[in-house]
């Protein structure tokens, strides 16, 4: 099954093996997550900007590198990225320091979006940090709403960076709580199911607006899933691993190609069995690209996934 990735990205640097040094991520959840999943055996388009500089001549490589097709080759000196700098404190946990020109836009538009790759998917995913500026939210709602009306699946991870937003976290929820009804697999976290009315309104909010599942990572509790009335969960690993920098995307990059693999291409096809291997899976994932300390070598591939899942699953 092909994948679209759609949106806005974000340029993460992360701490490198010497003092003061830094490695580049592949560019933010859009291009993460197209990466994530070719790794773990998926056919996947990526459809976002890239600027005419090293890193835009970086991403294009790394793309390329890992089987992802690149809707969008064309290189724009006008695009300007967040970024976002990463430390590490005493207990070796990561922070963040962002920096963005306000009103910061990739350029990305509804017309880069095209029929072709609209019609080639079985699954449409963006993160609601692509809803936050100017065309490439518009590109990226329009994305999902088409993907919703041609009856493919619908993935969407609740990305929250409240810099991207102005601090405007009112903006953000409402974007995301405005394309719910296009979507059938949601990611939240536990920090923010807030922005979907919390965790007591989720099987509600799922009647509501139609969501076949909605998978909620729980740190070092793990991670647990909404599904027909039920609640499924997963213990978490040996680390604190999901929504560590870089981490929530191989988690949800692990759990759809668990899906993809079952072969699940509605949400139909879904059942228990099937979600929680996916989930393991996802877990899995995450917890490798912990241990890699989240570069874009650390999104694993199927191969580490199932070797290291005998390992830890036993």
């Amino acid at each position: 099954m092909k994948v679209l990735s759609v949106g806005e990205m974000v340029i993460d640097f992360l701490p490198g093996s010497e003092s003061n040094s830094y490695i580049r991520k592949a560019g933010g959840a859009p291009a993460n997550m197209a990466i994530a999943l070719a790794r773990q055996g998926c056919e996947v388009a990526f459809c976002g900007m890239m600027g005419d500089d090293d890193f835009g001549h970086f991403l294009l490589q790394t793309l390329l590198d890992n089987h992802v097709e690149p809707c969008v080759r064309e290189l724009t000196k006008e695009a300007t990225t967040t970024m976002a700098f990463v430390s590490l404190d005493e207990n070796g946990d990561r922070s963040f320091t962002f920096a963005r020109k306000p009103g910061a836009d990739m350029l990305l538009t509804k017309a880069h979006v095209k029929d072709e790759y609209l019609n080639a998917a079985g699954l449409i995913h963006a993160g609601s940090c692509s809803l936050s500026k100017g065309s490439a939210a518009e590109a990226t709602v329009y994305a999902l709403q088409e993907g919703h009306r041609r009856g493919k699946l619908v993935s969407f991870d609740v990305n929250y960076r409240n810099l991207m937003w102005d601090d405007d976290e009112a903006a953000a929820t409402r974007a995301v709580r405005s394309i719910l009804p296009y979507v059938d697999l949601l990611k939240i976290s536990e920090e923010e199911a807030g922005m979907v009315g919390g965790e007591e309104n989720i099987p509600a909010m799922m009647v509501q607006n139609d969501i076949a599942l909605v998978v909620e990572t729980l740190g070092s509790e793990g991670a647990r899933c909404y599904w027909n009335g039920k609640v499924l969960s997963i213990p978490s690993l040996k680390a604190e691993c999901v929504d560590a920098c870089g981490a929530g995307d191989a988690f949800w990059g692990g759990f759809l190609a668990g899906l993809f693999a079952a072969g699940v291409e509605k949400s139909g096809d879904l059942s228990e069995e099937i979600l929680l291997s996916a989930m393991r899976r996802g877990n899995i994932a995450g917890w490798l690209c912990v241990q890699k300390k989240g570069a874009i070598e650390s999104l694993p591939t199927a191969e580490e996934v199932e070797r290291y899942g005998k390992e830890l699953y036993l």
